[in-house]
């Protein structure tokens, strides 16, 4: 994907504000997520054919990385190391997230969707905030 490309998809040319808009959109889109597996793991949990303390506990552990990933947006230049270990910690999700489907979940049709899906997204998330943070490193001096 090119810089240009990157920045259509942000909206924005500077490299600086694309980064923190892909990282601000982890957040929300991660934050939807904890909220709904918080507030409603049991309709959810039954929906998916997992179980509602997976969920409860997925989602408290998204409320914290949602947190983290929003102040990492909210900082006028996010550390590169700090954008680094998001990326990973994503690619690191969406590669567990198909290990769990594979070896250890049995989900609905619905839920084995859903992971594919979310998997898919984290590690979109993941290459956008990777070329984002390479863009910024390009473009200084």
């Amino acid at each position: 994907m090119s810089a240009i490309q990157l920045a259509a998809l942000a909206r924005t040319p500077e490299p600086q504000s694309m980064l923190r808009r892909f990282l601000a959109l982890d957040a929300v889109v991660t934050g939807a997520n904890a909220l709904a597996y918080l507030a409603l793991s049991g309709p959810l949990g039954r929906f998916l054919g997992v179980g509602s303390g997976l969920l409860l506990a997925l989602g408290a552990f998204l409320a914290l990385y949602t947190a983290g990933v929003a102040l990492l947006a909210a900082r006028r230049q996010p550390p590169a190391p700090l954008v680094r270990a998001v990326v990973e910690a994503n690619l690191a999700w969406a590669v567990l997230s198909l290990a769990a489907l594979a070896l250890w979940l049995s989900p609905s049709t619905a839920g084995g969707v859903w992971t594919v899906l979310q998997a898919l997204t984290v590690a979109g998330f993941a290459v956008l905030q990777h070329l984002a943070l390479k863009a910024r490193q390009d473009s200084s001096p």
